[in-house]
């Protein structure tokens, strides 16, 4: 069943419709909201479905997993690629809590080290580190390191009023990215700074995910609420992914509910 264009939407229904996680499938450190879970199950039913953010694997079982109430049909629809695709997570019903770790593209304990101390002096200098904080600033994930200014745990209306317009999280990422030239250095969510192996971000994610899955980009859709030049979902839009546009999860909730009702018409199902 043909699909209205919409931006860099396409014409042909997608094979997989992969998804940021923060402020497009949930509010920001937050669980997905039931709408949001029942709208991505129907979508299960019909497609490959695949969350990537700059999250680690935690923050998907907290904020996706334990709202999604999948069957297990679904779940194996379901890719998970944490840490902006440097890991990848396959439903395996066989393992401890099942969710079986394919890849990982780790730091190398000294890779982690520098940027930790990079971004701390650099914060400090910039007057940006912050002493009193809603958990660590700092975070090792494997493979990234994560500097979020007001901590991992901050409230939504902190972080989206410590730098509206995203100037400081750009000083910050270009003073680091200086001193970094062999890693990759770029603006996460609202208050953070990612950085991984040089090249890795979600587009490089979404590369390995059609190696995965044997679908070609082009045949692929992504939705993401940071698709402007200057945020993290742009780099899919960058490699030539179709991609839809959202402003906050309900925007999301609305569209995969209708797009899941008409990929279901147009198979029969």
């Amino acid at each position: 069943m043909p699909l209205t264009p919409d931006a860099d939407m396409p014409t042909a229904p997608p094979r997989l419709v992969a998804f940021d996680l923060d402020g497009t499938l949930a509010p920001s450190k937050s669980p997905m909201p039931e709408p949001m879970a029942t709208a991505l199950r129907s979508l299960l039913d019909v497609v490959p479905v695949c969350v990537i953010s700059g999250g680690q694997i935690g923050q998907f079982r907290d904020q996706v997993l334990s709202r999604l109430a999948a069957d297990p049909a679904e779940m194996s629809r379901l890719h998970l690629m944490p840490t902006c695709g440097t890991r990848y997570y396959a439903y395996a019903p066989d393992a401890d809590d099942d969710w079986a770790l394919v890849y990982a593209n780790d730091l190398t304990p000294a890779q982690v080290k520098q940027a930790i101390a990079v971004v701390e002096s650099q914060a400090r200098r910039l007057g940006l580190w912050e002493e009193h904080t809603w958990g660590p600033a700092l975070e090792d994930r494997g493979s990234q390191v994560t500097f979020s200014a007001l901590g991992q745990e901050a409230p939504l209306e902190a972080k989206q009023a410590w730098d509206p317009t995203g100037e400081k999280k750009g000083r910050l990422r270009d003073a680091v990215a200086a001193l970094l030239p062999d890693l990759e250095v770029r603006s996460g969510g609202s208050t953070s700074v990612d950085i991984t192996r040089k090249g890795i971000d979600k587009a490089y994610g979404m590369k390995k995910l059609a190696e995965i899955t044997d679908i070609p980009l082009e045949q692929m859709l992504f939705v993401g609420d940071r698709l402007d030049p200057e945020g993290n979902d742009y780099p899919v839009k960058a490699l030539g992914v179709p991609c839809h546009a959202v402003a906050t999860w309900e925007d999301t909730a609305t569209f995969v509910t209708d797009l899941a009702a008409r990929l279901a018409a147009g198979s029969g199902s």
